[in-house]
């Protein structure tokens, strides 16, 4: 027995209109239609597109008075519709905020109709119906796409000789849980090893990037992730390309430089490129070391470069409680003649003349060198991407240039060796993270390249960072 299901929304998580159609494989049994009261106001855009205004809703049962009437008509059934996942997420997250479980079999009719009728140009309900002779009534309304879907489940079950409704039930085969339009094939060559994976949408564009140790297990995480976000980007999802990097140092160095050169739109965090805040140190007239912060065209040396002045701040803020900083001299309380952070303990007194101004400077100089290399010029080995080779970053004057692979039977004499199989990549404020906190708990894997290592015409392997990209 089949629930066929369609449901319009707010645009969001909302329902304003269910459709439940009981099909038992040879007709319609029973169906059940009302609007719902969303409990919030219904975009202007989305009344264009279903018809459906806030006043219509207005005196319509909210989700909880209909709870058990959705609840027993799907119950013992087989939840399809047109896009599952969709439908039955939000169907699922309206019965969790009521704190009930609602765990059903699902199938979808995009993905049932990818299999039984392959080459189509597109799987939309609207052009299903078109090619498939299907005359839809009221589209865009939870009974009328209901209804087509109906017939057109109907087609899909007559056609299917093969036991494809079979595959697609059994839970091993995660049909139901891929989004729409991701062919099966392509989710089951993904690699399980580390590296970096490609949303794509139906036109190749690249709408997500990500970086796993596990890439299939990551990816799949996706598929069951319930956020809004997560939803809408797998519904755009219809392939997935990868790139195996051998370890996870070099798959968030790959993640960052791709996120920065493709702008996905499902990617935030470090999409931006220019720094716009630089740390800096000096030393007053009374020899006390500050840390400061200022634009970055006026620091030139910075020690660490940042987005914004909060990020700037949360960063000094965790140096002084790491190091006993005082954040007077670190610019975090201007204008006063003590700290704070003397009164609870914080600041050892170096703003009242009770600690040594050499000591003091020392706990400072340990927190600059936290956040800077050690070693201007030297190389991260780490593992290849199969046991053959081995990876390689490096970092040139204290710059990263970039990372590559090496066969392990390749003797290393000169930085030519590393530079003719460099990846070069543009340094920026994501990677000096990337490669400080790495090194804060891999010092093994640093070596440090002597200068009879570096040619002469060292630089000119390089283009200017503000080049690349």
């Amino acid at each position: 027995m089949y629930s066929i299901i369609d449901i319009e929304t707010t645009g969001g998580t909302k329902i304003t209109e269910i459709s439940i159609f009981i099909f038992d494989g040879n007709k319609v049994i029973d169906e059940y239609t009302t609007l719902v009261n969303p409990e919030c106001l219904i975009p202007a855009f989305i009344t264009n597109l279903t018809g459906i205004t806030n006043a219509m809703v207005g005196n319509a049962p909210k989700f909880y008075e209909i709870a058990k009437k959705v609840y027993e008509m799907t119950e013992y059934n087989i939840f399809v519709a047109h896009n599952v996942n969709f439908d039955y997420n939000i169907i699922q997250k309206e019965f969790k905020s009521l704190g009930l479980d609602f765990k059903r079999k699902k199938l979808c009719t995009i993905r049932l109709s990818r299999k039984l009728i392959p080459g189509l140009k597109s799987y939309s309900l609207g052009s299903l119906c078109s090619t498939q002779g299907i005359n839809i009534v009221d589209r865009h309304r939870a009974k009328g796409d209901a209804e087509a879907t109906v017939i057109l489940f109907e087609k899909l079950l007559k056609l299917d000789t093969n036991g494809v409704f079979d595959t697609f039930l059994n839970p091993r085969s995660r049909e139901a849980t891929l989004p729409p339009l991701l062919p099966k094939k392509n989710f089951d060559e993904l690699s399980e090893k580390e590296g970096v994976y490609y949303f794509k949408n139906s036109k190749q564009e690249v709408i997500y990037v990500g970086k796993a140790n596990n890439i299939k297990q990551r990816v799949l995480s996706h598929f069951y992730d319930k956020a809004k976000k997560e939803i809408t980007m797998c519904m755009e999802t219809s392939d997935i390309s990868f790139e195996e990097t051998g370890n996870e140092l070099l798959a968030l160095l790959l993640e960052s430089s791709e996120i920065k050169r493709l702008y996905p739109k499902y990617n935030r965090a470090q999409r931006r490129s220019n720094e716009s805040i630089g740390l800096f140190t000096y030393i007053d007239r009374s020899g006390i070391k500050h840390l400061a912060y200022n634009r970055l065209k006026l620091v030139p040396n910075p020690l660490i470069k940042f987005y914004n002045t909060t990020e700037c701040r949360n960063f000094i803020e965790k140096l002084c409680e790491e190091y006993e900083l005082c954040p007077k001299y670190c610019h975090l309380q201007t204008n006063v003649s003590n700290c704070f952070h003397y009164q609870i303990k914080q600041c050892k007194g170096v703003c009242r003349d009770e600690e040594s101004i050499d000591d003091y400077n020392l706990r400072v100089q340990e927190a600059i060198d936290s956040v800077t290399f050690q070693t201007e010029n030297f190389i991260i080995k780490e593992k290849g991407r199969n046991k053959k080779e081995y990876s390689f970053v490096l970092v040139h004057n204290g710059i990263y240039k970039g990372f590559g692979y090496l066969n392990h039977e390749v003797k290393v004499d000169s930085i030519n060796d590393y530079l003719q199989n460099l990846n070069q990549q543009k340094d920026n404020r994501d990677v000096n993270r990337i490669l400080n906190y790495y090194l804060k708990n891999n010092e093994d894997n640093l070596y440090p390249l002597n200068h009879k290592m570096i040619d002469l015409d060292f630089n000119n392997y390089f283009l200017p960072n503000e080049m690349l990209f």
